[in-house]
């Protein structure tokens, strides 16, 4: 992780380089660098600060050269520091930038020491370098190729040698990278957004990958060592969504696009039908007997929440998993499973690589929910619903969430047609309701001056606790961990029902607790365990619907959302706790959009 742009061309491409990284600032990343081929040699210019601090050095050293490679990096081996920063040098001939983990860097690093080798990092990006290097005999595309046969793990790279300008290498597995095509030049990105205003003619490599670029084209070779052919396509990939424009972060533009993603995502939708989610969706979903979800982070949360849909409203048994942990467990296979995979960027490692271990287990239904249409999760699914979240710019999701959400309950109400429990006034009634999010959220946006004076009481805790019952449970789940990753207030979510059993204990006047409160069958229930906070002097920081009957008082902090929403209700509560973290955030003066150690694409394991 987590930014890749290279380039070849007959003018300075340095300008080309920085723009690239610029347009992948949003992905998190805790250095930056940038090394050419200029007339005075190998040049290196690198930065533990923004891309902006790298620019302003590149201009005073007067950087320019008409072959390069840039990178930002989100430290895995090795401290942000600058020495650890990409690109990676071998003894001045050879300069690599790198996406992934190498597993077996240790035994590649005795070795290459054992040969000479001097290491100024504490990187395994630094072993590939070297490794290269060793095997370069005048051909680059020759030693990577050979070099990444001895290659354990995942990994991007690109790769430039001082003797052969006008040249850039790139090889791929498990990281993405696509190569861009120009007039009389060429470029290599990790995403097609870093070329957007340069090209919009972009190939996109395969697993296994090696690829060359040259003034006059590109060839690659795939993971046998065979010539292939990848057609460059185009694509849209400008960033005029990733303006700011009256916001003051990306995250608080986000989401307030929400009513607009919605409506986006269900777009062109008039009828419950297996034919959005491809075109053979109607037989290998009428033959599952069963969901297996799979995903990280977020995207679990709204597979947790889907569980519930798929098992009330289509019948069917629904197991979901967090893909990290998936693939390292003995699980039951069900050949007969539909295996549903969530993610935004489409390229996350641990739910690829789930995808992949669920379908070497015999299970080849599958389905993505995704919101990159040219990713690879999207490639690798016989069967994808594209969400219209747009380009989501801050580290902490949220219009990817609710768009998933909706994704997701058309899912379950499309299974529940093809298993026969889901009438036409049914599916009429929930088509209704799908129709009016959009205002419904708009409605519950403008809510955000009574969140605004609850972040004021809650800046100055560092603790907090979060309440949800049935399907709002995995919406808590939701809201704690905004909180935590852009105020980093330590926050924890519970089942309501389980506050008894242990959490009651961290029940004091310094720890709020969040409870959502719509107007369901366990309302009575929660008011119960609202109860049991009130009872040791808790804080109730209450979401509630309008007929909830749940009033203010001493103790008890309540917003009213504007009505309860069915079935359809998680999208609605969610909003209030997104506000909630992005204005404890702001309160506490933390980097909302990039929060400290994390990044938005999680492309290594």
């Amino acid at each position: 992780m987590c930014g890749i742009v290279g380039a070849a061309a007959q003018r300075d491409v340095v300008p080309v380089l920085l723009e690239g990284l610029r347009r992948l600032e949003y992905r998190g990343y805790d250095s930056c660098g940038v090394a050419v081929l200029s007339v005075r040699g190998m040049e290196r210019v690198r930065s533990v600060a923004r891309v902006s601090d790298l620019s302003a050095q590149v201009a005073a050293q007067a950087l320019g050269a008409e072959t390069g490679i840039a990178h930002t990096r989100w430290a895995t081996h090795g401290a942000p520091v600058t020495h650890n920063a990409h690109p990676m040098f071998s003894r001045g001939e050879i300069a690599l930038v790198h996406n992934g983990i190498i597993e077996n860097y240790e035994e590649l690093r005795t070795e290459l020491k054992a040969r000479g080798y001097v290491f100024e990092s504490e990187t395994d990006t630094e072993v590939i370098a070297h490794l290269v290097h060793s095997l370069y005999a005048g051909n680059l595309f020759d030693a990577v190729r050979m070099a990444v046969k001895r290659l354990a793990g995942a990994y991007a790279i690109a790769v430039v040698s001082s003797r052969e300008p006008h040249r850039v290498v790139g090889a791929r597995a498990g990281n993405p990278l696509v190569v861009g095509v120009g007039k009389g030049e060429m470029f290599l990105a990790s995403d097609a957004l870093a070329l957007a205003g340069t090209t919009e003619m972009i190939a996109f490599l395969e697993e296994g990958d090696v690829a060359e670029i040259r003034l006059e084209g590109y060839s690659v070779v795939d993971a046998a060592d065979h010539p292939v052919t990848r057609e460059p396509r185009i694509v849209k990939a400008t960033d005029t969504a990733v303006e700011l424009g009256p916001y003051s972060h990306y995250m608080q533009k986000e989401i307030f696009e929400q009513p607009a993603a919605v409506a986006d995502t269900l777009e062109g939708i008039e009828a419950v039908t297996p034919a959005i989610f491809g075109d053979d969706a109607g037989n290998l979903l009428g033959e599952a007997d069963s969901v297996l979800l799979l995903a990280c982070g977020t995207s679990y949360y709204s597979g947790l929440t889907a569980k519930y849909w798929l098992e009330s409203l289509a019948r069917i048994p629904t197991q979901v998993e967090i893909a990290s942990e998936y693939r390292y467990r003995d699980s039951v296979p069900n050949p007969k499973a539909l295996v549903v995979v969530v993610s935004q960027s489409g390229e996350t490692a641990d739910t690829l690589a789930a995808l992949r271990h669920a379908r070497s287990l015999g299970q080849q239904r599958t389905l993505c929910v995704c919101n990159v249409a040219t990713s690879a999760m999207v490639r690798e699914t016989q069967l994808k619903f594209l969400t219209h979240a747009g380009v989501e710019i801050g580290v902490a999701s949220t219009k990817a969430f609710t768009t998933q959400l909706t994704a997701l309950f058309l899912l379950a109400l499309t299974l529940a047609m093809v298993r026969g429990n889901l009438s036409v006034q049914e599916e009429q009634r929930h088509l209704h309701s799908l129709r009016r999010l959009p205002k419904a959220l708009r409605a519950v946006l403008a809510l955000e001056p009574q969140v605004i004076a609850w972040s004021q009481r809650f800046a100055s805790k560092e603790h907090a606790l979060f309440l949800g019952r049935g399907m709002h449970y995995p919406i808590a789940l939701e809201g704690a961990l905004k909180l935590k990753e852009i105020s980093y207030i330590h926050a924890e979510a519970y089942p309501a029902g389980e506050l008894k059993h242990g959490p009651l204990a961290l029940v004091t006047s310094e720890m709020p607790v969040v409870t959502v409160a719509p107007n369901d069958a366990l309302l009575e229930k929660l008011k119960s365990n609202m109860q049991e906070v009130r009872a040791r002097g808790g804080e109730l920081y209450v979401l509630a619907d309008a007929d909830t009957k749940i009033a203010s008082s001493e103790g008890v902090n309540v917003i009213r959302l504007p009505e309860h929403f069915g079935l359809l209700s998680p999208v609605l509560h969610v909003v209030p706790l997104q506000l909630l973290a992005y204005h404890t955030a702001l309160a506490r003066g933390t980097d909302v959009d990039k929060p400290r150690n994390l990044a938005k694409s999680v492309t290594v394991e």
